[in-house]
C-alpha cells in the first residue's frame, strides 16, 4: 500500500537522523570512557540502519521485526562498556540515544498500537535497567520510557486507522468502477438482449402452447437480467460490520410470475440471517411452483424497522386446506417445518401461515434486526 510505504520511509528517515544524533553525542560529549568501543557500536548501528532500510522496503515480517528488536537491545546493553564507571543513575546517555525508537515505530506500523507498546516496554525495561532502576522506583523520573510507550501507542493507532482508510478508499474506487461498468453493460443489454427477451415472452404468450412456456422462461430470464444489471453493492461500512442487504437477495427471485417489492434503502441483516431468510423465501416459492397450477402468480414484499425485518410471500393459488400442514408434518414431510419455520426459528424469528381455500396463501416471516 502506498500510504503504508510512506510510514516505512518515515521510519528510515528517523533511523538515519537518530543515528547521526548518537554519533554527534559520542564525538562531542564527554563521559564515555571507551570511545573506540562506542564507535564500534555506532558502526553496527549504521550497518543495521542500512540493512533495515532496505529490508523493510522489500519485505516485512515478524522474523525481521524480532531481529530488529534484538539487535537494538544488544546495542543498548553495550552502553555500560562504552560508558565505563559513569554508567548508572547519574551516568551519561546510552550510546544508542534515541536510535532505540526505530523498532518501536516499526512494530507499531506493522502490528498496530498493541505491538508498538510491547516493543516500547521491552526496550524501556532495558533502558531503565541500565540507568540503575532495578527496584523500579515509581518516583524516579522515567520520562524517556513514557515517551517511548506513548510513541508506540500513538503511531500504531494512526497507522492502523490509515490502513483501514486506504482499504476503504480502494474498495470505494473498485465499487465506483464496477458501477460504471454495470451502467455501460446495462445500456448495451437494454438495447439488445432485454428487448429480444421481452419480444419472445410477448409472442410466446400470444401463440400459446409450447411457445407460451418458452415465453414464460424468457420473461423469467428478462426479470433476472434486469435485476442483475440494476443491483447496487452494499456500502463498505455495512460489509465491515458483517451486514447484508436482504432485499438484494430477495430481488433475485423476481421473474415473470414472481413480483418482488423491497424498499429503496437497504434492509440490513447479519450475513447469516440474510442468507437464511432468502432461503426460506425460496422454499415458499418452491411450494407455490410445486403445489399450484402453472402460471400461478406470487408476490414477495419486504419491509423493516429498527426492531425487525418482515418478509411476506403471497400467491393466488388454491390455498392450503385446514389442517394440511399439521398432517404433512405428522407424515414426516417436513418441507415447511424445516425449510421455512425451522430456519426462521433458528434466527429467533417467527413464521406465520394464512391460507383461505380458493384465495391463495400468505407466509409472513419476521426476524429481529441487528442492533
Amino acid at each position: 500500500m502506498e500510504i503504508e510505504g510512506s510510514f516505512w520511509r518515515a521510519i528510515a528517515v528517523y533511523r538515519i537522523a537518530s543515528l547521526a544524533y548518537a554519533a554527534l553525542l559520542l564525538a562531542g560529549a564527554g563521559g564515555y570512557q571507551r570511545p573506540a568501543l562506542g564507535w564500534l557500536v555506532i558502526g553496527v548501528m549504521a550497518l543495521w540502519t542500512a540493512a533495515t532500510t532496505f529490508a523493510y522496503s522489500v519485505a516485512r515480517g515478524r522474523a525481521l521485526l524480532v531481529i530488529d528488536l534484538l539487535v537494538t537491545m544488544g546495542c543498548l546493553l553495550a552502553s555500560p562498556y562504552v560508558q565505563g564507571s559513569g554508567a548508572g543513575p547519574a551516568g551519561v546517555m546510552p550510546v544508542t540515544a534515541t536510535w532505540i525508537g526505530g523498532p518501536v515505530l516499526a512494530w507499531a506500523v506493522y502490528g498496530g498500537r498493541r505491538a508498538g507498546v510491547v516493543a516500547a516496554i521491552i526496550l524501556s525495561l532495558g533502558d531503565l535497567w541500565l540507568r540503575g532502576l532495578r527496584a523500579f522506583d515509581l518516583f524516579v523520573p522515567a520520562s524517556g520510557a513514557v515517551l517511548l510507550i506513548l510513541a508506540g501507542a500513538v503511531v500504531g493507532h494512526v497507522a492502523r486507522l490509515t490502513k483501514q482508510a486506504e482499504e476503504r478508499l480502494q474498495r470505494a474506487v473498485e465499487m465506483e468502477a464496477a458501477g460504471r461498468e454495470r451502467e455501460r453493460l446495462a445500456r448495451g443489454i437494454h438495447d439488445s438482449v432485454l428487448q429480444v427477451l421481452a419480444l419472445v415472452q410477448r409472442r410466446g404468450l400470444e401463440i400459446g402452447g409450447e411457445a407460451a412456456e418458452l415465453g414464460r422462461l424468457a420473461g423469467g430470464q428478462e426479470a433476472a437480467l434486469r435485476e442483475m444489471i440494476r443491483g447496487e453493492p452494499v456500502s463498505a461500512r455495512y460489509e465491515d460490520a458483517g451486514l447484508t442487504d436482504v432485499g438484494a437477495l430477495l430481488r433475485r427471485y423476481g421473474s415473470a410470475t414472481v413480483t418482488v417489492s423491497t424498499p429503496a434503502t437497504p434492509l440490513l441483516l447479519r450475513a447469516e440471517q440474510a442468507r437464511e431468510v432468502a432461503a426460506a423465501v425460496g422454499a415458499a416459492l418452491d411450494n407455490v411452483r410445486r403445489h399450484c397450477e402453472e402460471g400461478t402468480r406470487a408476490w414477495v414484499f419486504a419491509e423493516g424497522d429498527a426492531e425487525s425485518v418482515t418478509v411476506t410471500v403471497r400467491d393466488d393459488g388454491p390455498g392450503i386446506p385446514a389442517g394440511r400442514l399439521a398432517e404433512a408434518e405428522a407424515e414426516g414431510r417436513l418441507g415447511v417445518a424445516q425449510s421455512i419455520r425451522g430456519r426462521v426459528a433458528n434466527l429467533g424469528g417467527t413464521a406465520g401461515f394464512i391460507s383461505v381455500p380458493g384465495q391463495g396463501t400468505e407466509v409472513e416471516l419476521t426476524v429481529p434486526a441487528p442492533a
